[in-house]
């Protein structure tokens, strides 16, 4: 009866059976007929096809895994690949170092100069790069920051080189890759940077110091009395557009200028105007207040000749001159800036100060002149 309850057909019986009616096998434990005892369900497997379905196409999803082998010589093979790669990366990786060694030392920074004190006395005129980066600390928390346009190695190398090789603002702010404004911005803001912690390298030393290293053919003409020799030289000054102005006329800046006997420069003064010359020097009385005596070579003021110790002296006071002379040639020669026809806009005085861009200029390189081996010292162990 539970297997007639299962068919669901009522008019089914064991005794009434049509022979052309047939139960699929499905519905037999086993495929086959047989009574459950004391049994109230009977499984159709209606979803068996389904379940079938999904564990062989899950099998099927797994067992290439589970088959495939793993054979020794690929993984050998995987590893070779695997170190030829790295060994081309790292050789990629050397060779992208190098150009960007070689991508810097073209760039006007630090990676430029350094380890080469030549080139740094070519750009710069200062004797080496550890020197120059002396400078740059010391100035350096002065300077403003420019962000990614230029760094503060950049705005000292840029104003040195403007002092040193003359060039013009054109071509330092194409070397430099910037505008020729920020260019001319960046110069006054270092030689004013420059000039605020150099200027005190100028200074007059006490007797003392000048006697301890006094050069002996000093102490020979003089004895230890020597303090400093003056001269003066001038700079050319752009004139001003203007048809009444004579054109043999030149415009000069006339500066004072004085080195120790060790050939150190201990005085510059302000630049002036006019004609100066050395015989014009009338401060005689002005020194002897201070206990002092001011040595010129003499001249001949409507006489025929000299007298004969006149021009003894005369002849000492030129051999202790000409380093005064060789210390002028040396600061004109070192920064070239000076040789030229000083554009006029440097004469006019700064804003709030009683001294011209171009008295800035002329300090700081007489300082930078000094952090130099003195041409004096030299001359005289040569000799």
């Amino acid at each position: 009866m539970a297997w007639i309850a299962a068919i669901r057909r009522p008019n089914i019986t064991f005794e009434n059976t049509p022979p052309h009616m047939l139960v699929c096998s499905k519905h037999f434990h086993k495929g086959k007929c047989f009574v459950v005892v004391n049994t109230s369900y009977i499984a159709l497997n209606r979803n068996h096809r389904a379940m079938l379905l999904f564990t062989t196409k899950t099998t099927a999803e797994i067992q290439p895994q589970q088959i495939t082998p793993q054979h020794e010589d690929e993984d050998l093979q995987d590893c070779k690949m695997c170190s030829l790669r790295l060994q081309e990366v790292a050789h990629l990786q050397g060779e992208n170092l190098i150009l960007k060694k070689g991508l810097s030392k073209q760039k006007l920074d630090t990676e430029f100069l350094k380890d080469n004190n030549s080139k740094v006395k070519f750009y710069t005129g200062l004797p080496s790069f550890a020197l120059l980066m002396g400078v740059l600390q010391q100035i350096s928390p002065s300077l403003p920051d420019t962000g990614r346009k230029i760094s503060h190695f950049q705005m000292l190398l840029l104003t040195l080189m403007c002092l040193r090789l003359n060039l013009p603002i054109a071509h330092i702010a194409h070397l430099f890759d910037i505008s020729r404004t920020t260019t001319s911005t960046v110069f006054n803001i270092t030689v004013n940077v420059l000039y605020a912690h150099l200027s005190p390298l100028v200074h007059w030393p006490g007797r003392h110091c000048i006697q301890a290293s006094m050069p002996h053919q000093y102490v020979e003409m003089f004895g230890d009395r020597v303090t400093v020799i003056i001269d003066s030289f001038e700079l050319f000054i752009e004139r001003a557009a203007a048809p009444a102005t004579r054109p043999r006329i030149k415009h000069t800046m006339k500066y004072l200028i004085g080195i120790t006997p060790q050939g150190t420069i201990s005085f510059i003064s302000k630049g002036w105007g006019g004609l100066l010359a050395d015989r014009g020097f009338d401060i005689k009385e002005s020194v002897a207040l201070m206990g002092a005596t001011l040595k010129i070579p003499a001249f001949t003021r409507g006489r025929s000749q000299l007298q004969a110790k006149d021009v003894e002296d005369t002849r000492k006071l030129a051999h202790v001159w000409i380093h005064v002379e060789r210390v002028i040639g040396c600061l004109l020669s070192k920064y070239t800036v000076l040789n030229d026809t000083i554009h006029l806009g440097f004469v006019v005085p700064c804003e709030g100060e009683n001294m011209t861009l171009l008295d800035k200029i002329v300090a700081v390189s007489c300082a930078l002149t000094n952090m130099c081996p003195s041409v004096v010292v030299k001359q005289a162990s040569d000799e």
